[in-house]
């Protein structure tokens, strides 16, 4: 049977599109996999560092939850960081279409994504099912290990800048001390009298399940984003 004009290019369009998408896939778990040994090396130092400083209940851990997470405990912060397997492009609106790195080859904008988020490590603990957490960070890594940032109190490089530098330990220093002095500031506010003025008969009969009653950081309050 003979190729059609169109199955060519089906067929064109899948070794792009998956050799592509596969070098990102490589180069982010690859990042991944050096920000869990960075991230283990910064509790060892920090612990090192507070050492007779700290009540001994006062917990900072590294723990690696699997092929795609990891987790970092900071006394009642947890940190989770979560590798994506899927390779995304970004909308025609986003900050990333106007960098002039992604206009010299439309396929440096693919990019993995790793994500920070901040837990109350007693949500864990007490098996508060229903506790909310908050995405205070994202990573992005592309073909040629040029990466951005996007998150709260993140300086180091963000969209406009993407394609000035690779992805390195420095830079995994600076995005994961951002992260955590983040979270250690983002202290829980007690929710609005209003949003717990009404309890019912089973959340009392139940009270210990936990996860009855939903605590975070800013239950009731925006989380806003607009330094992201």
């Amino acid at each position: 049977m003979e190729t059609t004009p169109l199955r060519a290019k089906i067929l064109e369009t899948i070794v792009r599109k998956s050799t592509l998408k596969q070098k990102v896939f490589d180069n982010t778990f690859a990042a991944f996999n050096f920000l869990k040994e960075t991230l283990f090396e910064m509790a060892s130092e920090m612990d090192d560092e507070l050492d007779g400083r700290l009540d001994r209940r006062v917990r900072l851990e590294y723990r690696d939850r699997g092929k795609f997470e990891a987790q970092l405990q900071v006394a009642s912060d947890l940190l989770i960081f979560q590798m994506h397997t899927d390779v995304f492009d970004f909308p025609a609106d986003h900050p990333i279409r106007r960098n002039p790195y992604v206009g010299e080859a439309r396929e440096n904008a693919y990019c993995g994504v790793i994500s920070i988020y901040n837990f109350l490590s007693d949500s864990f603990k007490f098996n508060r099912n229903a506790d909310e957490g908050y995405l205070i960070g994202r990573i992005f890594v592309n073909r040629e290990r040029r990466y951005f940032v996007e998150g709260k109190e993140q300086r180091s490089v963000r969209a406009a800048s993407f394609g000035t530098a690779e992805i390195d330990r420095e830079a995994l220093v600076a995005i994961l001390e951002a992260a955590i002095g983040f979270a250690l500031d983002f202290d829980p506010l007690m929710p609005p009298y209003a949003e717990n003025k009404r309890v019912t008969v089973d959340q009392f009969n139940t009270k210990m399940d936990n996860s009855k009653f939903v605590t975070g950081k800013r239950l009731g309050y925006d989380f806003d984003v607009e330094d992201i």
